[in-house]
């Protein structure tokens, strides 16, 4: 009966973390010419700066964009308001 009740704990809060959802929205650049976009992504991990960074840094280098600057992360209560500044760049990375 305690391992099961265990099992039923630890299985509870595995499904709680696998449905945090983290989003970032950012800042980016290309050169040559010189274009700019504002941005949200989707993050996986840690819901911090620091791992939005990492993660978006190389997704936008893969596409040929410099990413200038997270702004923030946040949880899916945030997407509704970023979603028209963001046009097309609106999960796109």
């Amino acid at each position: 009966m305690k391992q099961i009740a265990v099992s039923l704990l630890l299985s509870l809060a595995l499904a709680g973390t696998a449905h945090a959802q983290c989003y970032a929205d950012y800042k980016a650049k290309q050169d040559n010419p010189l274009r700019l976009h504002y941005g949200v992504a989707q993050v996986s991990g840690a819901c911090s700066a620091g791992n939005a960074t990492a993660q978006l840094r190389s997704r936008l280098a893969a596409q040929g964009w410099t990413l200038l600057q997270v702004q923030s992360v946040f949880g899916p209560e945030g997407l509704d308001q970023r979603k028209d500044s963001a046009g097309q760049f609106y999960l796109r990375f």
